[in-house]
């Protein structure tokens, strides 16, 4: 059986809800014309042969003020979503080659809520979810300095371990996160707001017997 020739079959089939019989049948397209950014089509319902004109025509698109958050640096951009698309705290998106997770949705009144219509939305906040940057504190002796790693979200650390940055070796001391700092165990690095870092111990010297 040729597939190549049913998928091609199946790509002719248009269903749609009947105006007259009010029913979904196939419908056959008898012309059609590009018109207002979209098309118009002719079609002939093959439940009722009710011909009748549809017009098909992409979403209207609605600008929303941004602020995307990524790490310690924000900034608000405008950003063009489908007028017919409902928006949702948590969704991903793609934008300026990253992926932003909405946090925030606002509407008038400075309303928080948890979804909304674009033609609604005052204000939205989001934050980069490709890329999380981990503030670090190297302490050794009496001196601390902080510096800041970027990581893969589900890159794991574990205390204890001994991790390169910097261009020098470290033992992860203690991680924290949003409920405290731990000494033990591991996290992924979209759970860590800062590591802590030791220089590693230094290696056991053996001294031979004559």
């Amino acid at each position: 059986m040729d597939e190549t020739n049913d998928d091609a079959e199946e790509d002719l089939v248009h269903i749609e809800l009947c105006p007259s019989c009010g029913t979904w049948q196939i419908h056959e397209i008898l012309s059609e014309k590009n018109k207002g950014g979209g098309t118009d089509y002719k079609v002939r319902c093959e439940g009722c042969s009710h011909i009748y004109l549809l017009e098909v025509r992409p979403p209207k698109e609605v600008r929303i003020k941004f602020t995307l958050s990524d790490g310690a640096h924000s900034i608000l951009e405008e950003i063009e979503v489908d007028e017919d698309e409902t928006i949702y705290v948590n969704d991903v998106f793609d934008y300026s080659d990253k992926l932003w997770r909405v946090s925030q949705l606002h509407l008038k009144q400075e309303q928080s809520v948890q979804s909304a219509e674009p033609n609604n939305v005052v204000s939205a906040w989001a934050v980069r979810c490709d890329l999380v940057r981990i503030k670090i504190t190297m302490t050794e002796g009496e001196e601390s300095k902080t510096s800041v790693k970027e990581s893969d979200p589900e890159e794991i650390f574990v205390c204890g371990s001994i991790i390169e940055f910097e261009g020098r070796k470290w033992r992860i001391r203690a991680i924290h996160t949003g409920r405290g700092r731990t000494l033990t165990g591991k996290r992924e690095a979209s759970q860590i707001r800062r590591i802590y870092l030791h220089p590693p111990p230094e290696p056991r010297r053996r001294f031979r017997r004559n």
